[in-house]
């Protein structure tokens, strides 16, 4: 039996081969035979045989050693998503950093309010482009949603920046049956139901628009008569993970 033996220049990788072997040979037979492959780490040639310079290219190299690796897990399967979260910050530098904002309102019985509700949003100062709108209209009895369809149609056709990056109608009705008006509202037989009501009204708003991209949430009530047009960026300055303004139904209110 001939072989032959090759030893590479710069490495150690040997490779045996046996080129030559009986016709119908059967190593699986002849267990004076084994066949190997393998790589060792090192100079490719003896200490003794090398020169000055070639021993210190080598000197301090090691051999590298793995524990416990892993091969990295695939998951095909369409069901199952994941979401990283850690990218997304919510940072006093938002318009600089392209911060997504999500604009909630719940509304009911809102239609009387809706047309000075977008002639304030629409005089906001933070990029359109990067705020998403939902709205969630419950138990109403007037032309809420009419109103505020046609609104939303005629602010998102606009062709200049005033245009949204999205906008989301939802509707979930609660049983709520108390009138709107102020005095019904705010009396205090009203208060339990209409609070639990508002609860849930924002629980269901937020779990069906919040998207993982949204770095910041706004909620802002339907009657607003005024507000500042830097007002998003405002609170983003203040760099607080929940920030609560204050409300006055009297601007003579700052004075006193």
């Amino acid at each position: 039996m001939e072989g032959s033996e090759q030893l590479r220049k710069g490495d150690a990788k040997v490779s045996m081969a046996f080129s030559e072997l009986p016709r119908g040979y059967d190593a699986g037979t002849d267990s004076s035979v084994i066949f190997c492959s393998f790589v060792c780490f090192g100079p490719a040639k003896s200490p003794m045989e090398m020169s000055s310079n070639e021993q210190s290219d080598w000197h301090g190299m090691q051999t590298p050693v793995l524990f416990n690796h892993h091969v990295p897990l695939e998951i095909n399967s369409t069901t199952i998503q994941h979401i990283d979260l850690n990218p997304i910050e919510s940072t006093p530098k938002a318009v600089a950093n392209g911060e997504r904002v999500l604009i909630l309102t719940p509304l009911r019985d809102a239609s009387q309010y809706i047309n000075k509700y977008f002639d304030l949003l629409s005089e906001l100062t933070y990029p359109h482009g990067l705020i998403d709108l939902a709205f969630l209209i419950g138990d109403s009895t007037d032309d809420t949603m009419a109103v505020l369809a046609a609104e939303l149609d005629r602010v998102q056709r606009r062709t200049d920046k005033i245009p949204f990056r999205s906008a989301k109608v939802i509707e979930k009705d609660f049983g709520v049956h108390h009138h709107q008006d102020v005095e019904d509202r705010h009396s205090f037989a009203a208060q339990g139901p209409r609070r639990k009501a508002i609860g849930k009204a924002r629980n269901y708003l937020l779990y069906s628009a919040l998207q993982p991209e949204h770095s910041w949430v706004y909620w802002r009530d339907v009657d607003i008569v005024d507000s500042p047009s830097a007002i998003l960026e405002d609170f983003m300055a203040h760099d607080r993970d929940i920030l609560v303004p204050s409300e006055l139904s009297n601007p003579t209110q700052l004075l006193e």
